[in-house]
């Protein structure tokens, strides 16, 4: 497997990640966004939407973290991380489509800000973080893990952004069941950081 990536992406970082605790062998290509080389004709080849992470398998070419993280669940047949009944199914769905959405939108949008100086209303992306971490935290306050009684790929897809949102000025002190999970995610055998910009409150 080959797994394209930007070490400063979080989409990048929870494929890189996942790909580590199966210990799956992959090689890890850097794409050099600066220069624009995900804009370029051959990489478009593999992802016309012009985004990192893309994972290649052989003739298989899977864009889109969240898909890559549920390819590879497959593809192993890990089945602890990615259930196959329909309950557990759905529950990972529903995370997947938060990663997809209030994480997006919310403190990784906020980190965009500081890191690569997009144009969002930081106020706005700002208040839709601490919407989400407040029910995050209210949802860890009886469990460990977000779906079952261990980690599985829903934790992944919201890890990486949420490890790092202070950097986008989003404050997690008032998240106590947030930051003790962050912080068994970062216990588990084969963890891999997500690499630290020093912007925002971690300035």
């Amino acid at each position: 497997m080959k797994l394209y990536f930007h070490p400063l992406s979080g989409h990048a970082h929870r494929a890189r990640l996942f790909l580590s605790l199966v210990g799956q062998p992959f090689e890890l290509i850097e794409v050099d966004l600066a220069k624009g080389e995900h804009k370029k004709p051959e990489f478009l080849r593999l992802n016309a939407f012009g985004q990192v992470p893309v994972l290649v398998d052989g003739e298989t070419v899977i864009s889109d973290s969240n898909a890559i993280l549920t390819y590879v669940a497959k593809k192993l047949g890990k089945s602890d991380w990615l259930p196959e009944d329909p309950t557990g199914a759905a529950q990972i769905q529903r995370w997947l489509s938060v990663a997809a959405g209030q994480i997006a939108f919310g403190p990784a949008a906020a980190r965009l800000i500081t890191v690569f100086g997009a144009k969002y209303n930081a106020d706005e992306v700002i208040a839709r973080a601490h919407a989400l971490y407040s029910v995050l935290d209210m949802e860890l306050a009886t469990r460990q893990w977000l779906v079952s009684d261990r980690p599985t790929i829903a934790d992944l897809a919201i890890y990486s952004y949420t490890a790092r949102a202070p950097e986008g000025n989003v404050n997690l002190s008032a998240y106590p069941n947030v930051r003790a999970w962050l912080e068994r995610v970062e216990s588990l055998p084969g963890f891999v950081e997500f690499g630290k910009t020093p912007v925002g409150l971690a300035a």
